[in-house]
């Protein structure tokens, strides 16, 4: 078939990148399970069963030369597809055919390599994901003095800086970030379990020696690269599938945070503030020339709300495992785990390229603060009254009334905010220096000493903890 006559996955085609697609590839799937079977057959000649020099060495040689259409052809006849590579492995062996996989169930290959693909595709988001951050930590102590109109209800509040709200962005992702290297450090490798968990099948190729059996588990948890004080201590047929409920979980409020971040950058964007980057002959919309919209964080939130749907979907499938294991969880599996992975890779490379390039307009966050600034000081007018002799309820009564009526006259006529110049004619407040009264770099407290702890307590041991990671800068699609 025509590759354009078919569906193709948007998330390989348009979103993940092509790190994370390699994870999750067929030949990085069936490349594994054949070093699985390469170091069991290992191991297991090294605790004494018949296995030669030569069927070793003819498994070592075939680890990455797939044929997949032999496999497929298999497959057809088989309707197994570990089988099928057992199969299409032994034609490739021949002399090592009678020793692969033995003692084995189809899970040792699938539950093992799953763990090693979940491992790796997790490092490769939290390398993302600190960049993010830590883009956003230098943004913040870019803009650590800039005073900015803050909300609460997405209403006027009191002021804040630019970079204290970036360090709100960052602070979120910087959790989910510690919850994602717990679930990497946590994470537990399935190892050489049997049927149903029990180990009979080992202990049978090994004449009912215990040790061996535990030893055998050891050897290959350790040929895989994963160490052995890391494994489960019991399973079914398969490792526990809550443990896909907790990985999704935690990679579903990365896209959360990030949701969070994109929608509060499109809400900036709409008051002329702040914008994601904009490339010199990108089009806003096909129709309004004039229109700059913000594309990159729409995207941000339409694949976050894919990721963050997923967990639900993992703790069914946790939940309806009966006994030992069922296999109505492979198909949904097949889906899930990856593009899970598929679209939050996506969702951080967009991520990554707009907190490097934020674009803020300095005059109109000055301008939007400033039209709000006589509401937001009134009570600091008040105080300074007062101060000079009035009563404080006879002054909030003269605040309240002509704060009122200029609000009204702002919605219904658009008139600007006039509030100062009424109340310096009020007798109360003529002794009461307005200008200062309502200085914005007064009203935004430690904003900018909290970013500087931040960015020494958060950031910096982020940034020193993910120097050595060094990833391509994505090239985003449309």
């Amino acid at each position: 078939m025509d590759e354009h006559a078919g569906y193709q996955s948007p998330l390989s085609g348009r979103y993940a990148s092509p790190q994370m697609q390699e994870i999750w590839s067929p030949m990085r799937k069936i490349g594994t399970w054949r070093r699985l079977w390469l170091a069991l057959a290992e191991s297991e000649q090294v605790l004494g069963l018949e296995i030669t020099d030569t069927q070793i060495e003819d498994l070592r040689a075939h680890l990455d030369d797939i044929d997949f259409e032999a496999a497929a052809n298999y497959e057809k006849e088989l309707r197994h597809d570990v089988m099928a590579h057992v199969h299409t492995l032994g034609d490739a062996a021949p002399s090592a055919r009678s020793i692969i996989h033995l003692g084995a169930t189809s899970q040792f290959v699938n539950c093992n390599t799953e763990m090693l693909q979940l491992r790796d595709a997790m490092k490769l988001i939290a390398t993302k994901l600190a960049r993010v951050i830590c883009n956003l930590g230098n943004f913040a102590k870019q803009y650590r003095n800039l005073p900015t109109l803050g909300f609460t209800h997405y209403q006027p509040a009191q002021p804040t800086t630019v970079g204290k709200r970036a360090t709100l962005w960052a602070q979120e992702l910087a959790l989910t970030l510690e919850d994602l290297e717990f679930r990497i450090d946590a994470l537990r490798f399935r190892g050489v379990r049997g049927a149903t968990g029990t180990q009979a099948s080992f202990l049978d190729l090994f004449d009912g020696d215990h040790e061996k059996v535990l030893q055998l588990d050891a050897m290959v948890t350790e040929k895989m690269g994963w160490p052995t004080d890391k494994r489960l201590s019991v399973t079914g047929q398969t490792y526990p599938r809550i443990v896909d409920a907790q990985i999704l979980s935690s990679i579903a409020a990365i896209a959360a945070a990030a949701h969070k971040f994109a929608t509060d950058l499109r809400l900036l964007a709409n008051r002329g503030e702040l914008e994601e980057p904009f490339e010199k002959k990108q089009i806003g919309s096909s129709a309004m020339a004039y229109k700059r919209n913000p594309m990159r964080c729409e995207r941000v939130c339409s694949l976050a709300r894919f990721v963050m749907n997923m967990p639900p979907n993992a703790l069914q499938t946790a939940a309806v495992q009966w006994m030992e294991r069922t296999l109505d969880d492979s198909a949904n599996r097949r889906l899930v785990l990856p593009e899970s992975f598929l679209a939050l890779d996506g969702l951080l490379d967009v991520l990554c390229n707009i907190s490097d390039g934020i674009i803020v307009h300095k005059a109109r966050v000055t301008a939007n603060l400033e039209q709000e600034m006589p509401f937001l000081a009134t009570e600091r007018l008040m105080m300074e009254a007062v101060k000079n002799g009035a009563d404080r309820q006879d002054a909030h009564e003269v605040v309240r009334g002509h704060a009122i009526e200029v609000a009204r006259l702002i919605k219904e006529k658009g008139t600007s905010n006039d509030l100062l110049e009424r109340l310096a004619q009020e007798a109360m407040f003529m002794g009461v220096d307005v200008t200062m009264v309502t200085d914005p770099t007064s009203f935004v407290g430690r904003a900018a000493e909290q970013v500087d702890d931040f960015c020494d307590e958060i950031i910096a041991p982020i940034q020193h903890g993910y120097s050595d990671q060094c990833l391509e800068i994505a090239q985003l699609r449309v």
